[in-house]
Parts: structure tokens; C-alpha cells; sequence
């Protein structure tokens, strides 16, 4: 009985420790779980975080740009919105293969312009299928406005684009910094205020959306990322011509990672999918053609694909030719086909280039002017008389990027210091930009992601290096503790192994453990312990950059580039603000009295605002694709009264359109540019020389110190015609010019050949009707006795006393 009563009493006991044992494995398996599912709630969280952050980033993108409608209207900006706009409203009109079939006689007359194959289709595809989508869901919205507000939309779509770019290269809050910089940063504002309807508002979003994708299909080899980057890089194709520096970037990232001995089948795939897929989708452009197998442009690319396959059917022979007990198993047949193979292939593509270089086109100017800044002044002057075209100042790097151009030098070393596939490619895309953005200002725009992105992790190592430190540092040296007991404990199974080998190791693989041993050791460094003071400064200082950069971004959005070039405001004495409306007022007074058919002649400059705004048929315009017939209106408007009235004859002009801004102060009337109409003149026909217009000490005057035949020109007649009865106080001379603070120096111009037929409110724009033979007679209006048209300027606007007549 007492053995069975111990029994039971060992039994108890057991059955007790058993169920302590149980107790305590389910109340660790409940911990474990319990802090799984804390762990959850907290990832659920931050995910939740990060998408009301982005969201809010998107509002703040697309809110900041509507300053422009907010204080005039909803209205197109510059001038190659226009012409934008009057596509878009064709192709809802006229739908998708109508638009591109679309022969435009109202420009460039006589030759017309076949519009569908002429332009980069992506903007006006975007805003039609946007159109369309509204109004299916019963949004009742007209082109113009999805137009004014389509740039604002791409910009949120910018800032998710980098937050994802940006995300691949470091974590969730660099990404972060990169959305809210590039939301609004001035330099990508100036080109995607709301009004501002270009092909930069949607290509700077497929620019970064193809990098990202690019990086993650880099990263992971897959090729389904592959193949969504050739989608995007074909949208980027269809939207902008800054296509080739997608087209070059790509392979040159590719050849940096061959060079530093990191190439792995991950890249093969990636490059290849999209360097077939990408170029043939870009051959579907009407506009692009053969041009991915035929222009120079291009020629990167192709190098970089032969380039790899070669490489890696190098990678292909070494590794077979190290292969153990390589005689005895070798393959003769085998090695024989692949050798034959290859040849052949090798053969073909080179066949194939040798094919494509025989008819390859050469580079264009504009890409020229990238590597040599003079090359357009001195071979294409219509290239270089576009401002943006000109090297960017450096105060306009502080103004469009504020303090991000000085983290761009830090966030550069971050990358390279990284050593990654992600951040290589980072530093690439900021080297590249910053070089081009140096020798064209309309490269800026690829700048300004480029410092948010490199900008951002700069910002995010920097508070990671001292915040992350200073809250975690006792977890931080625990787990370097345990790195490095985890590493002994590895050496010394390394030590006994090589201790019951026969074999010593050489001294060369010697050095090796010993230099990684050393390196390890130099990472698994116990941190520093950061104090609480240079933690707080160094975030004092970083809140103050980005107070100050938000506030230098949200002025230079509402100051400098929310004002429409066709709508200026001036303010009085009194502080009331003055809205100057000429240029629509000239464009709705062509509209209305002016015949149907008739053609206007006037500058490059203003050939899209005609035909969108007054509906008439041009000369030139922006499209510049012909230079001869542009330089023959140069050379009309750089001649005396007599030769121009021939040249327009022979251009069947019915209307001469000038612009004059001495009345106001604006500096960027005709008279500014008559110099760049006769160089441009003067590249087709020799006899015009710039140094005719200047004075004998080479300056350019309007003064009496102008040569003769300067002040006989047209324009020089067109600009000043009854300037001389202006005076703006008794204190100043009549024939004051504001702009180039000079008195003309012919007050007494008279037109034989030219009628005036309308001058705006404040003389912006000058219409001129040109005297036909069949005409009847007309007055000579310069010999009229009596008062002139106009009051004296004394402060206030310049109207008429007496009403505009109708032609």
C-alpha cells in the first residue's frame, strides 16, 4: 500500500510539473503571440500612417499649384499650351484616329503641318481619356478645364512616384522626404502650375515612375517589373522628347554595375526585356518612327545590349573552362554547337548594327548644344534664341532647388558610400541632370527630382545617424554583442574544422580572413552613445531647412510662377490691383474683324496664341521645324518698308502682328528679339548681317546712334509708328523709350505700304493691315493733320479717344 501510495504520489507530482511545464510553454506561446500580433497592429499601423501622409502630400501638390486659377481664372499659360489645347479639343471632337490624321492648313501657310505625326501624343492622349472617363461617370467637365488642372494632378502623381523611387533605394521615410520635396519643389513648379498645360506636366511623372520601376526590376530580376518599365518608358517616349535620357541613362546604369563587378542574371533580365520591349513600343509612335534603330540618339543603348550578350557569353566560356576534371569530361560536340552558335549570332547582330549605322541620322541640335553650349549660337541661332535653351545662372539653382542643391553633393557620397544597385543609380541620375541642367535651363526640371531624391537621403541618414542612435543605443550594442558571440562561436567551429583537416590554408587566403576579420570587426563597432544636445540640434536644424524650404517653395509658387503670360497685373499708387489684358483683347479683336481666311504674320513666338485664341491661319509658329520659312519672316520684319512689303506679297500675309512693350516696361517685345530674327535670317540668306544693326560701337540702340538701316526696318516702323506724340511727363522727352531707356532716334515714320488697324489699351499689341494693289486707295495716314490718336501717358492707362476701327 505504501509502495502504491508513493506511486500515486510520484505520479501527482508529475502530473503537476507536466502541467507547470504546459502552463508555462502556452504562456510563452501566448507572449509569442501576443507580441506577433502587437508587432501586426503596429506594421498595420504604420502602414496606415504612411498612406494618410502620401494622401495628405497629394493634396498639398496639387492645392499648391491653384494659385494661378484662384487669382485670375482658368486660363491657358505661355504659349505651347495652346497649341496643346487646340489638339486636345480636336481629338474629342474629331476622336482618336481622326486627330491622327489631322492636316492642319491654318499654320504654316502655304506648306500646312501634318499634326498627328508631328507631336508628342501623350499629353493630349491622357487629357482625352481623362475627358472621357469624367463625362462617362456624368462629371459634365469641358476640355479647357481638364486641360488647366491635368498638370496639378501629374505633380501628386510625381510625388507618389518618388516616394516609391526613393522607398527601393533606403526606407518608408526617405521616401517620404522625397514626395513632400518634389510636391513642392519650385524648379518642377514652374512647368506644372495649374494653366500650365505641357509636355513636361505628365512626362516628369512617367520619367520617375520609369526609374522606379527600373530599380525594382533590377532588384528583384523579374520580368514582369521589366516589362511594366517598357510600358512606362513608351508613355515617357509618347510625352516628351527628354525620352533619351531615359534611353541613355538606363544602359549607362547597366554598364556602372558590369564595371563594378556586381552583375548578376537579375540584370540580364531586367535590360534585356526592357531594351526589346522599349524600342519597339517606341517605334509605335508616329512621330518616333525608325528612329530607335537609326538615330545616334539611340546608339547607347544598342551598345550596351550587344555589349552585355557578349559579356555574358564570356562569363559563359570561363566558367566551362573551370570546370573539375575538364579533359576528362569534356564535350566536343557540345562546345562545338555553342561556339557555332554563337558565332553566328554574333555575326547577325553585327550585321544588324553595321545595317542600322549605314542610314543613322545624326544627333539633333538641341542634344548637340548639351555637350558644346556654343554649338547653337554659331550653327542654329532659332535654337539659341530660345531663353531656355541658355546655361542655367547659379542663383537659379538656389531659387528652384533652395537648399537641396547643398545636400545634393552629400546625397551623392551617401549613395556611393551605400555601394548599392539602388543608390548607384541615384547618383547617376543627379551627376547626369546636374550636367545637363548646367548648359540648359530647360533641363532644371530634370534636376529638381533628381536633388529631392538625393536631398531626401541625405535628410534621412543624417537623423538616422544621430536620432536612431540616441533612442535605441542599448538595443543597438545588445545586438552588436550578440553579432559578435554569433561570429566567435563561428570561427571557432572554423578553427577545430581546419584543425582536423590534413590541410593548411595558403597565406594568401590567409590575408583574406584576415583583412574580412578586420572589416567585420570595423562594422560591428558598438555605436557611440549620441547626448540628448547634439541630437536636439542636429534636429533644430534640420525642422529649420525644411520650415524655410516650404516657405521659399509656397512664395516662389504664388509670386513667380502663377502668373499667366497672356493676363499681367500691375498695382497703382493705392495698393488696387490693375489687370492688364491686351494680348486676348488684340487675338478677340482678330476674332471678330478680321475676314476668315485671312493669314497673319508675325514672330514664331506668338503663332500658337493665333490660331488657339484668334482662330486665323499663321505664317510660323512654335513647331520651328522650318527654318527657312522662318527666317524669310525675319528678314521681312529686318528690311526696309519697300523689300518687306515684297517679301509678305510673295507670303500672301493680309496682317502684320507686332508686340511692343515700352508702355508698360515689358522687356520682351519684339524690339528685344529683332537681333535674334536676323541672325536666324541670316543663316539662310548671307546678305542679312547682324553687324548692319548695330551702332559703329556695336551696341544694340534705338537711339539716334542706331545705323540707318536699322531705323528703316519694319519692325524698328511697325514698334514706333506715332511713338513720337507720346510723352509720359513733362519732365521726359517725347518718344521715350521705357524699356531701353533712350529717345528713338526717327520721330517722323511714316507707312506707305502698312495701315495701322489696331493698337491695344497699353500698346502691347500693334495689328497692321497690309496695303494690297487691288485695294482701293487708302490716305496717307502719316501725312493727317490734326491731333493724334492717343492722350498723353501721365500715370495713368493709355486709352483712345477714339473707338478701335473695324477693318
Amino acid at each position: 500500500q505504501e509502495t502504491d501510495h508513493t506511486g500515486e504520489i510520484a505520479n501527482s507530482h508529475t502530473m503537476q510539473q507536466n502541467d507547470a511545464s504546459s502552463s508555462t510553454v502556452s504562456a510563452q506561446r501566448g507572449g509569442v503571440l501576443r507580441k506577433q500580433s502587437e508587432e501586426k497592429e503596429d506594421s498595420v499601423m504604420d502602414r496606415l500612417l504612411v498612406v494618410v501622409i502620401l494622401a495628405f502630400i497629394c493634396v498639398i501638390a496639387f492645392a499648391s499649384r491653384l494659385t494661378s486659377v484662384l487669382r485670375f481664372e482658368s486660363v491657358i499659360h505661355e504659349f505651347d499650351p495652346y497649341f496643346n489645347f487646340r489638339s486636345t479639343k480636336t481629338m474629342v471632337e474629331q476622336g482618336f484616329y481622326g486627330f491622327l490624321n489631322w492636316f492642319d492648313e491654318s499654320s504654316w501657310y502655304p506648306l500646312g503641318r501634318i499634326v498627328g505625326g508631328t507631336l508628342y501624343p501623350g499629353l493630349i492622349w491622357t487629357s482625352g481619356l481623362l475627358h472621357y472617363i469624367l463625362n462617362a461617370l456624368s462629371f459634365t467637365i469641358n476640355v479647357r478645364n481638364v486641360c488647366v488642372f491635368m498638370a496639378p494632378l501629374m505633380s501628386a502623381n510625381t510625388a507618389l512616384a518618388s516616394y516609391f523611387l526613393v522607398r527601393e533605394m533606403k526606407d518608408n521615410s526617405a521616401g517620404l522626404l522625397a514626395a513632400i520635396f518634389v510636391a513642392i519643389v519650385p524648379g518642377y513648379m514652374q512647368r506644372s502650375v495649374a494653366g500650365s498645360y505641357d509636355n513636361e506636366g505628365v512626362a516628369i511623372f512617367a520619367l520617375i515612375f520609369c526609374f522606379f520601376l527600373w530599380v525594382r526590376s533590377v532588384r528583384t530580376g523579374s520580368m514582369m517589373w521589366a516589362t511594366l518599365c517598357s510600358l512606362s518608358y513608351f508613355y515617357m517616349v509618347s510625352s516628351w522628347g527628354g525620352y533619351v535620357f531615359i534611353t541613355n541613362i538606363i544602359p549607362l546604369h547597366a554598364g556602372m554595375i558590369i564595371f563594378l563587378g556586381k552583375y548578376t542574371n537579375r540584370l540580364y533580365v531586367a535590360y534585356n526585356v526592357w531594351y526589346a520591349m522599349g524600342t519597339l513600343l517606341a517605334m509605335q509612335i508616329p512621330f518616333i518612327g525608325l528612329n530607335p534603330i537609326r538615330a545616334s540618339e539611340h546608339l547607347a543603348s544598342h551598345a550596351m545590349f550587344i555589349g552585355m550578350q557578349l559579356y555574358v557569353f564570356a562569363l559563359y566560356l570561363n566558367k566551362l573552362l573551370k570546370l573539375r576534371a575538364f579533359v576528362k569530361r569534356f564535350d566536343w560536340q557540345r562546345t562545338v554547337r555553342a561556339l557555332v552558335v554563337g558565332t553566328v549570332v554574333l555575326l547577325g547582330v553585327l550585321l544588324l548594327v553595321m545595317y542600322a549605322l549605314r542610314n543613322r541620322s545624326p544627333w539633333g541640335g538641341r542634344l548637340y548644344s548639351l555637350f558644346d553650349p556654343t554649338y547653337a549660337k554659331k550653327h542654329i541661332p532659332i535654337i539659341a534664341s530660345v531663353s531656355e535653351h541658355q546655361p542655367t545662372a547659379w542663383t537659379s539653382y538656389f531659387f528652384d532647388m533652395h537648399g537641396l542643391i547643398l545636400l545634393f553633393p552629400v546625397g551623392v557620397v551617401y549613395c556611393f558610400h551605400r555601394g548599392t544597385d539602388e543608390t548607384h543609380f541615384a547618383a547617376l541620375f543627379g551627376i547626369t541632370s546636374m550636367y545637363f541642367s548646367s548648359v540648359m535651363t530647360r533641363m532644371v526640371l530634370v534636376l529638381a527630382p533628381a536633388c529631392c531624391v538625393l536631398g531626401a537621403l541625405a535628410i534621412s541618414d543624417l537623423l538616422h545617424s544621430f536620432i536612431i542612435p540616441f533612442r535605441h543605443h542599448d538595443e543597438l550594442v545588445e545586438h552588436v554583442r550578440a553579432k559578435r558571440e554569433a561570429q566567435a562561436e563561428r570561427k571557432a567551429a572554423k578553427a577545430a574544422k581546419r584543425a582536423s583537416a590534413p590541410s593548411t590554408p595558403s597565406s594568401s587566403s590567409a590575408r583574406s580572413n584576415g583583412k574580412s576579420s578586420s572589416s567585420k570587426q570595423r562594422d560591428d563597432k558598438e555605436p557611440a552613445r549620441v547626448s540628448a544636445e547634439i541630437c536636439l540640434i542636429v534636429t533644430a536644424v534640420v525642422l529649420l531647412f525644411l520650415c524655410s524650404y516650404v516657405y521659399h517653395c509656397t512664395w516662389a509658387a504664388r509670386e513667380m510662377y502663377s502668373n499667366p503670360s497672356v493676363i499681367m497685373q500691375s498695382n497703382d499708387r493705392f495698393g488696387n490691383r490693375i489687370i492688364i489684358d491686351d494680348f486676348r483683347n488684340a487675338y478677340y479683336w482678330i476674332r471678330q474683324n478680321t475676314p476668315e481666311d485671312a493669314k497673319i504674320m508675325s514672330w514664331w513666338d506668338y503663332g500658337y496664341q493665333l490660331a488657339a485664341m484668334a482662330n486665323r491661319t499663321t505664317l510660323v509658329d512654335n513647331n520651328t521645324w522650318n527654318n527657312t520659312h522662318i527666317a524669310q519672316v525675319g528678314k521681312a520684319f529686318a528690311s526696309n518698308e519697300k523689300q518687306a512689303y515684297e517679301i509678305v506679297q510673295k507670303l500672301h500675309a493680309d496682317y502684320v502682328l507686332v508686340w511692343f512693350g515700352s508702355v508698360l516696361g515689358y522687356s520682351g517685345d519684339d524690339i528685344a528679339k529683332f537681333l535674334w530674327m536676323v541672325r536666324i535670317a541670316g543663316s539662310v540668306d548671307p546678305t542679312v548681317k547682324e553687324k548692319d544693326y548695330l551702332s559703329p560701337q556695336g551696341a544694340y540702340v534705338v537711339s539716334d546712334q542706331a545705323p540707318r538701316k536699322f531705323l528703316r526696318s519694319l519692325m524698328y516702323k511697325l514698334c514706333y509708328y506715332r511713338w513720337s506724340s507720346i510723352q509720359f511727363s513733362q519732365w521726359q522727352e517725347k518718344g521715350m523709350d521705357r524699356v531701353r531707356s533712350s529717345v528713338i532716334g526717327d520721330k517722323n515714320i511714316r507707312l506707305k505700304y502698312f495701315e495701322e488697324a489696331y493698337t491695344s489699351e497699353n500698346w502691347l499689341v500693334r495689328i497692321y493691315r497690309v496695303v494690297h494693289p487691288d485695294d482701293c486707295a487708302l490716305p496717307d495716314r502719316s501725312t493727317v493733320s490734326g491731333p493724334p490718336d492717343y492722350i498723353n501717358y501721365q500715370g495713368k492707362s493709355l486709352v483712345r479717344k477714339m473707338p478701335i476701327k473695324e477693318i
